[in-house]
């Protein structure tokens, strides 16, 4: 954990640049139609819900769940980060659907015994040292035909980023990692990989999403045609989960539904 990114530093700065944007419009957007139909799938006798948000930050998306009359847990590292977010859930008056947890997602177990009907798991696994170890852990904390929602930083879209930017001696180094860019994560992670792990805990995958297949990738709008940030946000939804733009995503969103258990 000595090297995981601890967001307390910065945490206002998050949520102005991350939420306060088009590219968090666009995230939002793709991200909740994917969540929708994981609900629809386990809302079959329209009961309340436990979700757990790992890693939830601000809770933008545990929030909308809440509003639905689902109990949240949300767990953050960071002080700051939970503190900004029960503003917003205070405000929101949905205080009584949630539960606040200080905690490093490796120490999750020291404050919550049960399983999950839905686990949220988003923008985390790239700031960790082993992100593998994690999710295998935050798998564990699915209930038997419970559902995982992971989104994780595109290692093949950081390649194509930096193509697009003319950092082509950046890329045959390996890309490491510039420390100067506080909010660029530390990696992009293989999507096959991240697959791979999932469906080796005995997960069905569901659903993939690109989130922002585009509009990172969009030059200068001076030498272009006339278009607008709903342009570029029905584009990205027309095509979000369609390859090859898919594998593109700056993020991919990928949820999974654990087995029933059998008799």
């Amino acid at each position: 954990m000595v090297n995981d990114r601890n967001f307390d530093d910065i945490a206002h700065k998050f949520a102005k640049n991350i939420y306060g944007s088009d590219k968090g419009d666009i995230r939002q957007v793709i991200l909740w139609q994917d969540i929708e139909q994981a609900l629809t799938r386990l809302r079959q006798d329209e009961r309340c819900l436990s979700v757990l948000d790992a890693g939830g930050g601000l809770a933008q998306m545990s929030q909308k769940i809440a509003k639905l009359g689902h109990q949240v847990t949300l767990c953050d590292i960071s002080s700051e980060m939970l503190a900004l977010a029960q503003q917003e859930i205070e405000k929101n008056h949905l205080s009584s659907q949630f539960r606040l947890i200080h905690s490093a997602i490796q120490n999750l177990d020291q404050h919550l015994d049960e399983q999950s009907d839905l686990v949220l798991f988003h923008a985390v696994m790239e700031w960790l040292e082993d992100p593998q170890v994690v999710l295998t852990q935050l798998l564990d904390k699915v209930k038997p035909g419970g559902i995982m929602s992971v989104m994780f930083y595109n290692h093949h879209g950081l390649v194509l980023k930096n193509v697009t930017c003319g950092n082509i001696p950046h890329i045959l180094q390996g890309m490491p990692h510039r420390k100067r860019f506080k909010l660029q994560p530390q990696r992009g992670l293989l999507p096959e990989d991240v697959y791979q792990w999932i469906e080796s805990a005995g997960f069905d995958i569901c659903g993939k999403s690109g989130i922002r297949c585009f509009n990172d990738y969009i030059g200068n709008q001076q030498y272009m045609g006339e278009y607008g940030p709903e342009d570029v946000l029905a584009l990205e939804q027309q095509l979000c989960r369609t390859e090859p733009y898919l594998s593109l995503g700056r993020y991919i969103h990928v949820w999974a539904q654990k087995p029933h258990t059998t008799e």
